[in-house]
């Protein structure tokens, strides 16, 4: 049976979620709107500068490369959409908020990378064939030689590095709240690091780019590297998306989120003095960087059920850093030692 509904007192005697009407962001996500701001406007001024200098010099690798650059423009513009989406407040539909419009906005633009890396290894291989271009050496090499420069630049914008600064809830079954300062494992923004990936991709299109005009430049014979500095270096941006591809699919699947192992967690609330048994534990992710848990956890009767809750709930925010837990008690019974239920998945 379960116990009433226990409401935890917080350490202070007052706490709201509310950051303020002059902050509706934490700082994480303003952090992730500047970047991605000043990047677009990098992004969106050498696409203009290296669609003229490709037309120029008439080659199709630093046409492709500017079009590689558009569609960069365009996955930030849809990252920047999307953390104003995830900013807005929770409503009776959307009760968790929009916190995983940023998650789609990476999905979003892990699908544009693919787009635009097939209509590159389609073009690459269709000069190859055809063996029908010429490209101006000069040009080409000072577009590329430019374009490797603001690639580095953009990649130093969206560079992310240091450690986050924790911050969670945990609650009881009566929706108890902790604030929790300690620092946390750094979790990266989703959205700069699908943009960041996307300008590493570009990195290394303009660098081979860049190679291929300084051969081109001596030795303007050598025409088919031009394609095939592009078909290689499209194959390894298909590889850099991988990992971004993984943890959307691990949120979008409710998996374990990073850094948060199954079985540690429940080792850790079965070590909790008065817990007897646990069950119905549940771990999943509203956003990457954001990890949620809910468990019912069972103590053996004349066990302080509010003491238990305070460590369960301290032990889980002291090492795991939750965004939001949520705990019942229950009254223990040795049925739960044959239920397979309350036993766990086993895998």
């Amino acid at each position: 049976m379960d116990l009433q509904p226990i409401e935890l007192a917080a350490k202070s005697n007052h706490y709201c979620h509310q950051k303020g009407p002059d902050s509706p962001w934490d700082p994480k996500k303003k952090q992730a709107w500047r970047q991605l701001c000043v990047a677009a406007a990098f992004c969106l001024l050498f696409m203009i500068g290296e669609v003229i200098g490709g037309y120029l010099a008439h080659s199709l690798a630093i046409m492709t490369d500017a079009a590689h650059l558009l569609t960069d423009f365009a996955s930030m513009l849809i990252s920047l959409f999307s953390l104003w989406m995830s900013s807005r407040p929770a409503t009776k539909t959307m009760n968790f908020g929009w916190q995983r419009a940023e998650i789609l906005g990476a999905l979003l633009s892990v699908l544009s990378i693919w787009v635009v890396t097939g209509v590159l290894v389609y073009l690459a291989v269709e000069r190859l064939i055809s063996g029908n271009y010429e490209i101006v050496g000069g040009t080409m090499l000072i577009t590329s030689g430019c374009a490797v420069v603001v690639n580095i630049i953009m990649g130093f914008i969206l560079h992310q590095s240091g450690h986050g600064h924790g911050h969670s809830h945990g609650h009881g079954h009566g929706h108890d709240h902790g604030h929790s300062d300690s620092a946390s494992q750094h979790q990266e923004n989703p959205s700069v690091r699908a943009a960041f990936i996307h300008v590493i991709g570009d990195f290394l299109q303009s660098l081979g780019v860049l190679v291929a005009a300084y051969i081109l430049y001596f030795k303007p014979e050598y025409k088919y590297i031009d394609p095939i500095c592009t078909f290689l270096f499209s194959v390894l941006v298909l590889g850099t998306t991988l990992t971004i591809l993984r943890d959307v699919i691990v949120v979008l699947m409710e998996g374990d989120p990073k850094g948060v192992d199954f079985t540690a967690v429940r080792d850790l609330l079965l070590s909790v003095e008065g817990v007897e048994a646990l069950h119905n534990l549940h771990i999943w992710a509203l956003t990457v960087a954001q990890p949620v848990l809910s468990v019912h956890i069972a103590i053996a009767r004349n066990t302080d059920a509010q003491a238990v809750l305070k460590a369960a709930s301290a032990c889980l925010q002291g090492k795991f850093h939750f965004h939001t837990v949520t705990i019942q008690i229950e009254d223990y019974s040795e049925d739960m030692k044959d239920c397979q239920s309350c036993q766990g998945p086993s895998a």
